[in-house]
């Protein structure tokens, strides 16, 4: 199983977007998954379903953060080179759906905001795209990991 597939499994199996795509790079990031389903938790529905950046994307930056981030916050170059990786992943998750924001790739789906979760039915699971959007996350994500060694 690929992790594209096994983020995908995760949303289907009840996780937001954020903590499907974290969740299955965890082992990478030496994380258990139960602290990785709880650090990235609040990221879901576009941080806490306020209809913002959209989890997955949330989640595929938290594990470049996780697995290529700066630690040393006085050098300007680290930081710099990282956020070219968080905007270059991000430009290719827009490039293929046209943003990044949730509201925005939902459309009409996506009028409530509030932070009640919408359950997760068949309905839910054949009328969002957001499976698609997680599965493509992680797919970028793999590739850039692929392409990028640790």
């Amino acid at each position: 199983m690929t992790r594209a597939e096994r983020a995908v499994a995760l949303f289907e199996g009840g996780c937001n977007c954020a903590q499907a795509v974290f969740v299955a790079f965890a082992d990478l990031c030496g994380m258990e998954e139960k602290a990785a389903l709880r650090l990235s938790s609040s990221f879901g529905g576009g941080l806490g379903r306020q209809r913002e950046v959209c989890g997955a994307v949330s989640g595929m930056c938290m594990v470049l953060g996780a697995l290529y981030g700066y630690d040393d916050v006085a050098d300007p170059q680290l930081k710099k080179e990282h956020y070219a990786r968080v905007q270059a992943l991000c430009g290719a998750f827009k490039e293929r759906y046209g943003s990044i924001v949730c509201r925005e790739l939902l459309g009409a789906k996506c009028a409530d905001s509030t932070p009640n979760p919408t359950p997760r039915d068949a309905e839910f699971y054949r009328t969002r795209p957001c499976a698609r959007f997680v599965g493509a996350a992680a797919e970028l994500l793999e590739a850039y990991i692929t392409a990028q060694p640790i």
